[in-house]
């Protein structure tokens, strides 16, 4: 042992959260070492699977022949209904969702079969020859065509507070509107993919590009038909997930699990694109209608609304999809009568589910166009439409579920980003140009958020983690998070070195495994870092209260005056200052048979959220944020760009002020490829005909602002108690791209005054013409000639 007295380590101080750091693979990402479940080696014997999937939307199935398929080149399996050995269902949270369509078929692209070759090219050249015997039915393919026959997954929900009908009837002033919002494919770099591995005595081991590896288990569980025990689900990383790996990649992965069951060898299936973008779930579209009511001032008095959402064909997250956007209809403003109904659709089309926002972002546009009225009725700017409606306390401070909005930063969100990025000026500016631009037009535009954190369901706010400290001080860490390059793995890292005021390097960052961590819960909802975090932290502080113990019996010393510091561990003794290397420590503890290895737990606490009344707190805490964004828009054409965006996002007290940055402005140019050009489009027999980047267009670097300034809100530490006083930002900076919408309709109104702009979404070029159309033949109708040709 070797003790020195001579130094003394400095004061205390974050050593590791709240520092800019890398994340821990970009050097492997940039090199492209990292690797992925398509990189790793295939066992012997490995087979490639594919799937037989559906050309009809809706359709009763006779008969599948799969007699040709069987007798293609090298074919080893082939798997139906009837051959699940457990239940065929994958459904996530509720339950009746089958992997493969057995009598009935209810979109284009659902799986009917699976099967299992030598190579890929096999599998995939066997399953063009099975053989359908079906009668086609009338499929149910809109939201309107599903409002109308009231052909819904569960039964509406509403949100209600006070008598909307009465003081909508009694308001000096009404509006109302009409918005069609479309969904949005998650394009992940890395498409779905699974490797099933059977064991010696037929338990499984699943690699899987999964962000919910407890689903993957339940799920293979329930489909081979054995205990949880029996399956390990491990992910390292996945190349992005966005929500469309929460529940798709489980039953992805269950197709790959009943294959190796059965023909007792690995098994490989992995998505290309085309069948990917066919097969899984998008982002919800919404049909909004809605009424408010407002006094000469602008203050909206009462506000009533219909979301119908397109589940798709089943469940999935519909439900909890369809909570959230009711819980974030208001925003961030206070509304004394209010009424919120949600629909989940039922069509027949590919079952929507989980996306980065979680139903937030259709919600919150709406209120913007509640604004946006409002402001046109009145003469008067949006901006000041929108600080006369704020959330304020003491009396305006609930929102209409019950939650009490006691974290206010809104207004310091708004002031912070109209100063930073120079609003009065901008704004002159723009309108000074427009009055002499005929064809290209610009528009200002601002959007302030509020944003619930926490899982819509109470149970899966809770996790774990596994801390072992080794006998030479290196660290393991494990928890139920996974890295999909959003920087977990290195926040939580930064926790478990806070605590022991060791360096990173002492850290190793071990793959995410159900054997090691069970029962976790999914990577979403903005929630990977609160969650994992504090179950780290109570993992490495349970063995860091061991230590110290310790250290004070061996050293007859107070457990006050025994502190970790800059690797090392300071030790009074005698009143003078001795000093052990972390590592020395850990020997000792070790040779003292103190257990060095601990498992940490976590819950959020204060969730209370009655699903049935829809009522309660059903968040942890907010997140606020604020943009500007200007656009230039040809209006011969409908193409806008881009031209600024700023940005204030509450985070905290950052952990890790580097990684937060690349998740805003990832964040917020993808909300821009949704609000801009990200168009789903299914032909009249319902069939997607947006399949791959030739058809869908997804956010280039060139349509990346020139410029985009981002600034964290400073001096905003959370008040909730989260992990040393940070906040989530994997969604909230998604919703304020609804600036950009925001700004377009802004150039569209510079055309005329005579009506408010109505504006669908995506604002594709069509889209916008259409806009810009409707202004025209109004100013016609009224006598005047337009004013672009």
């Amino acid at each position: 042992m070797l003790m020195t007295e001579a130094r003394k380590l400095p004061d205390h101080q974050r050593t590791a959260v709240h520092k800019a750091l890398f994340h821990d693979s970009a050097a492997k990402h940039v090199c492209g070492t990292a690797v992925y479940v398509d990189d790793i080696p295939e066992p012997p014997g490995t087979l490639h699977a594919a799937f037989v999937l559906s050309p009809f939307a809706h359709a009763r199935v006779d008969r599948i022949d799969v007699a040709k398929a069987r007798r293609s080149s090298g074919i080893v399996a082939i798997m139906t209904a009837q051959d699940i050995p457990g239940e065929n269902d994958i459904a996530p949270l509720s339950s009746g969702e089958p992997l493969f369509a057995d009598k009935l078929v209810e979109y284009a692209g659902q799986p009917l079969a699976a099967i299992a070759a030598r190579n890929q090219g096999e599998a995939r050249t066997a399953a063009k020859l099975v053989e359908l015997d079906t009668e086609p039915l009338k499929p149910v393919l809109t939201i309107s065509e599903a409002m109308e026959q009231r052909s819904f997954l569960v039964p509406p929900m509403t949100i209600e507070r006070g008598n909307v009908i009465e003081a909508l009837a009694a308001a000096p002033e009404r509006v109302q509107g009409t918005i069609s919002i479309g969904g949005q494919e998650h394009f992940y770099l890395e498409g779905q993919v699974a490797i099933a591995i059977p064991g010696e005595d037929r338990d499984l081991t699943i690699y899987s590009a999964t962000q919910n590896p407890t689903e993957v288990q339940h799920i293979c569980s329930r489909l081979v038909g054995i205990p949880f025990n029996r399956i390990t689900t491990v992910v390292r990383r996945l190349g992005g997930g966005f929500g469309g790996k929460e529940s798709n990649a489980s039953w992805v992965a269950g197709a790959a699990a009943l294959l190796a069951w059965k023909t007792k060898r690995p098994v490989k299936l992995s998505l290309p694109r085309e069948i990917d973008m066919l097969v899984t779930g998008k982002r919800h579209g919404f049909l909004v209608q809605y009424e408010a009511g407002f006094d000469h001032q602008g203050r909206i008095l009462a506000f009533d609304v219909k979301l119908a959402a397109n589940g798709g064909h089943s469940t999935d997250h519909t439900p909890s999809v369809l909570t959230k956007a009711l819980t974030h209809v208001d925003n961030c403003y206070w509304i004394a009568d209010f009424r919120a109904m949600g629909y989940a659709c039922k069509t027949n089309t590919v079952s929507n589910t989980a996306f980065r926002g979680y139903g937030a972002p259709q919600a919150v546009v709406v209120m913007e166009d509640v604004i946006d009225q409002v402001a046109h009725r009145l003469a008067k700017s949006r901006e000041e439409i929108r600080a006369i409606n704020f959330y304020r306390a003491p009396a305006c401070n609930e929102a209409p579920y019950g939650q009490k909005i006691t974290d206010n930063l809104i207004e310091r969100c708004v002031s912070q980003v109209m100063h930073d990025g120079e609003w009065s000026k901008r704004r002159r500016e723009v309108d000074a140009f427009n009055r002499t631009s005929p064809v290209i037009k610009r528009g200002l535009g601002l959007f302030p958020l509020k944003f619930g954190i926490s899982f819509p369901a109470q149970y899966l706010n809770q996790a774990s983690a596994l801390v072992h400290v080794y006998a030479d001080g290196s660290i393991r860490l494990n928890h139920g998070g996974t890295e999909m390059g959003q920087g977990l793995f290195i926040k939580v890292a930064q926790v478990v070195a806070e605590v022991f005021q060791v360096s990173l390097d002492r850290i190793s960052l071990s793959a995410t495994s159900t054997a090691e961590v069970p029962n976790t819960s999914p990577t979403a909802a903005s929630t990977g870092s609160d969650l994992n975090g504090w179950a780290a932290y109570n993992a490495a502080e349970a063995i860091r209260k061991r230590m110290i113990a310790f250290a004070a019996e061996k050293f007859e010393t107070s457990k006050d005056e025994i502190r970790f510091c800059d690797d090392h561990v300071q030790i009074g003794l005698c009143g003078s200052n001795r000093i052990l290397a972390f590592g020395e420590l850990a020997k000792l503890c070790w040779l003292a048979r103190v257990p060095l290895s601990a498992t940490g737990f976590y819950k959020t606490p204060r969730i209370d959220w009655d699903q049935a009344a829809m009522r309660g707190r059903p968040f942890f805490y907010y997140s606020y944020g604020a943009a500007i964004a200007e656009v230039a828009l040809d209006v011969l054409t409908g193409e806008a760009r881009v031209r600024r965006v700023d940005i204030v996002q509450d985070c905290g007290r950052s952990l890790n002020p580097i990684i937060d940055l690349g998740q805003i402005e990832g964040a917020f140019v993808q909300g821009m490829g949704w609000h801009l050009c990200e168009e789903l489009w299914w032909d009249r027999d319902g069939r997607l005909c947006t399949i791959g980047p030739s058809t869908y267009k997804i956010p280039g670097s060139r349509d990346v602002p020139p410029t985009l300034k981002v600034r964290m809100l400073e001096d905003a530490p959370a008040r909730a108690a989260t992990i040393f006083r940070s906040k989530g930002v994997g969604e909230p900076p998604l919703l304020l791209a609804t600036a950009i919408r925001t700004a377009i309709k802004d150039a569209i109104g510079s055309i005329s005054k005579r009506l408010p702009v109505l504006l669908d979404l995506p604002a594709t070029p069509e889209c916008v013409l259409m806009a810009i159309e409707r202004l025209k033949v109004a100013d016609a109708v009224d006598g005047h000639r337009p004013k672009v040709s």
